[in-house]
């Protein structure tokens, strides 16, 4: 039984953090970054893209290990909305980079971040019924879901 949970485990971590780094990869380096996001005006506070991109690959980790809780304790058979929060920020995690840097779409991005933010809040609201230190890891998530959706404003309406 051990085994299966490391092995579970190691796949809840190593999806997300695998499909966001290969995000970062092809839409997120300096070289892959659209013209449109070069030529925008950002505010002072606007993170630099390593330190964006580190938060990303923290963030996937932090909600692999949330997720894997939930699953641990049977949540995702239980509360079947778990598992549809968990899989819609992901997608709209990963779907952000590509809206915002290769697009260079702020409008949009904006719409995903805001999108983002719903989802991970409902993460938040079902992971801690079903497992409180799920729903504890889930909160720095929302921290800089709630940041990147302020820098995201500040892009749209500069």
């Amino acid at each position: 039984m051990a085994k299966r949970g490391l092995r579970s485990l190691a796949l809840a971590l190593a999806l997300p953090l695998s499909m966001t780094l290969a995000n970062i990869y092809m839409f997120g380096r300096p070289g892959s970054v659209g013209q449109t996001f070069r030529n925008v005006s950002k505010p002072s506070w606007f993170p630099p893209l390593w330190l964006l991109h580190s938060m990303c690959v923290v963030f996937s980790l932090l909600m692999g290990l949330s997720a894997w809780l939930v699953w641990a304790e049977g949540g995702f058979h239980t509360k079947p909305r778990a598992a549809a929060m968990y899989l819609a920020q992901l997608g709209l995690s990963l779907a952000w980079d590509p809206v915002m840097f290769w697009m260079g779409a702020s409008r949009v991005g904006l719409a995903v971040c805001l999108a983002l933010l719903v989802s991970v809040f409902q993460c938040f609201r079902v992971f801690k019924n079903v497992n409180p230190i799920a729903g504890a890891l889930v909160k720095p998530c929302l921290a800089w879901v709630g940041y990147l959706t302020a820098v995201n404003l500040k892009l749209v309406y500069l």
